[in-house]
């Protein structure tokens, strides 16, 4: 039983991360580094992450600035960038590139902010599928006479208070990153 339980809650963890990964790609109005994870340049053949073939850091709020390993891949990241669609112009000076990230507009924050609760949504059903397994393999271990029922109770209780504990947690990132994405 408690392996079970263990394992339910490692996986609701690792749904917690995910979530947390997917949440901090949603743009706030701020720099942050984490919007560019997704792109990935083309490094002589290979598609590379942009943060392995570069040194990727926020100048002030409202400025990222890229310097590639390799100088020859200025070029070629500026195309990357413009390739993934996400909205910024990057400067090229030959060296370095910068990104300004333009202020979001009232429209776009709310619909960023949607974006955000839709993530939170998608991460609750997740738990709960998780939640939903590990009371079946609780329900066959009882049925196959490896737990009592007051046992199976007990461990139900548990799966429950840890998804609730992690579904509370979601939800308090999603009001955060609202907070974040609202703030001007």
């Amino acid at each position: 039983m408690n392996e079970v339980i263990k394992e339910a809650k490692e996986k609701m963890d690792k749904t917690i991360e995910a979530f947390r990964q997917e949440v901090s790609k949603v743009r706030s109005g701020k720099a942050t580094t984490a919007l560019l994870d997704g792109i990935k340049v083309d490094y002589y053949g290979t598609p590379t992450p942009l943060n392995q073939v570069s040194n990727i850091t926020v100048l002030d709020a409202h400025t990222l600035s890229i310097t590639p390993w390799d100088k020859n891949m200025v070029n070629t990241i500026d195309r990357a960038i413009l390739t993934a669609d996400l909205g910024f112009n990057p400067l090229n000076d030959g060296t370095n590139i910068k990104i300004p990230v333009p202020q979001l507009t009232g429209e776009r924050r709310i619909d960023l902010a949607k974006l955000a609760k839709k993530f939170g949504e998608e991460a609750k059903i997740s738990l709960r599928n998780i939640r939903h397994q590990a009371i079946d393999k609780l329900k066959k271990m009882e049925s196959e006479k490896e737990l009592s029922e007051d046992l199976r109770h007990d461990g139900e209780a548990d799966v429950q208070q840890i998804t609730d504990n992690h579904s509370k947690t979601i939800d308090e990132m999603v009001v955060h990153k609202e907070k974040e994405i609202m703030e001007i």
